[in-house]
This record gives C-alpha cells, structure tokens and sequence, in this order.
C-alpha cells in the first residue's frame, strides 16, 4: 500500500508544482492530509462540499482537483468551509490540488488534451509564466465550420461568436477562463478555443475579427485531473475514478 507521501511526490514532480506562479492563494500541492496511505485515487474539478462526500463514499483516500480550497485571504472555518473540511478529515480523504501547472502541462495538461481532441499539432505557447506558457497555439488550416462541429461532438455546450476568418491558419487553446488569453493573443491568431468569457469581449469579437469558441469552464478542465490520476493509478497500482458533478458552467 503506497503511502500519501510517495503519491504527494509523484504529483509535485510530474506537475512541476515549484515552477508556477499561480494566483496567491492557491496553494497547489498537498492542501488536505489523509493519515498516511492511500488505497483508492479519485480526480475532480472542484473542491465542493457535494464531490468531497461522493469521493468519501466511494472509498477514494486520495482526492485530486484543479480548483482547490484556498484562493484568497485565510477565513474562518465555519458554515460550508467547516462541512467540506469534516467531510475529509472524518473521511480520511486527502486533498491535491493542481491549479496552472494542469493548464499549462506540455502532455497531460488540459490545453494539450484539447489540441489532441481537435487533432490539431501544437505549434508554440502563449500566457507566458514562470513555469511556461499556460495557452497553447496550434496550427489551423482547418475550417472554422469543422472546428465548431469537432468542438460541439466533444462539449455539451458550445457558444460560438464567429467574427474572424473562415479558415484560420492558428487556433489558440485556454482552457477555463479566457480573458487574459484574449489580451494575450499572439500576433496573427484571430481564433480561441476556452471555458468561457466576459460579456464584454462579444463587441471586442466584432472590432477586432475573431473566432471565440466557448465550451465550458469545467467542460474544459475535466483532462489534467483525469490524466495525473490514470498516471498515478498505473504507477502505483491503485484504483482510480473521476468524480463528477453536474456543473454546466
């Protein structure tokens, strides 16, 4: 039976955890202690209250997510903070968290999964940070008609704004929030594929000629979660499930 420190190793080394630089509070790595092994993996996108008792109940000891339990300013324990916090501790349900270095990750990122999915070849980064660029670009030459229909067989939703050109030669991927993606643009891309967007950036679309495709926040951030728990499962020999919630945003 592995223990927490062997798998909090492995994910701190595979993620590139130290190299980022994330929002201050997000405090990715080890955020919750279980009482030292694990026996059953699960991913999320969330921490939440209603994932934390779905992973308790299912016997997952090792919980992996994107968006963690801590992003601001410390507060108290109490109310719903309190619920998720006994949740894991009565459970002995240990809490990961991998914010950016899941975004950004060159192979089981979540921006590499989705340029895989679209069958589209990587071409360079954007968003730069510390640890390497969090957006990727990748090559076009795709119609942007067969872009939106490889994008709505793979997303339950898909908001499309097609103001750019009709067979982009660069289609840019961030997954999640892609405001400061669309600040970011490199020079020449007038096509993103992210989570969602402002409301704003519709009449941006329309001044400045671009192709927005928004496919969901969480929708767009299922794969690195899903990809470090198959790599931790076949590494150390242990179960592994993907906890879903029913969050359409």
């Amino acid at each position: 039976m592995p223990t927490l420190h062997e798998l909090v190793s492995f994910c701190d080394a595979r993620t590139r955890v130290g190299r980022f630089r994330d929002a201050p509070g997000a405090m990715n790595g080890l955020q919750v202690a279980n009482a030292g092994r694990v026996t059953r993996i699960g991913a999320a996108v969330d921490a939440g209250l209603v994932p934390f008792r779905r992973a308790v109940d299912t016997g997952v000891d090792f919980l992996i997510v994107h968006h963690g339990i801590f992003w601001d300013a410390p507060r108290p324990w109490v109310g719903p903070a309190y619920e998720r916090l006994r949740t894991l501790v009565q459970g002995n349900c240990a809490l990961y968290s991998s914010h950016l270095p899941l975004d950004a990750h060159p192979v089981i990122g979540n921006n590499a999964a989705i340029v895989r999915q679209l069958g589209l070849r990587r071409r360079g980064g954007f968003i730069p940070n510390e640890g390497g660029p969090i957006g990727l670009v990748a090559s076009g030459g795709i119609a942007r008609s067969d872009l939106r229909r490889r994008l709505e067989d793979l997303y339950p939703r898909v908001v499309a704004i097609e103001w750019g050109s009709a067979k982009p030669r660069s289609v840019a991927v961030c997954s999640g929030s892609g405001n400061s993606a669309l600040s970011a643009l490199p020079a020449g891309v007038d096509t993103l594929v992210t989570g969602e967007l402002r409301e704003e950036w519709f009449n941006v679309a329309q001044e400045r000629g671009l192709n927005l495709f928004l496919c969901g926040h969480y929708a767009t951030e299922v794969h690195g979660v899903r990809a470090l728990a198959a790599e931790l499962s076949a590494k150390f020999d242990l179960p592994w499930e993907f906890i879903a919630t029913e969050n359409p945003l």
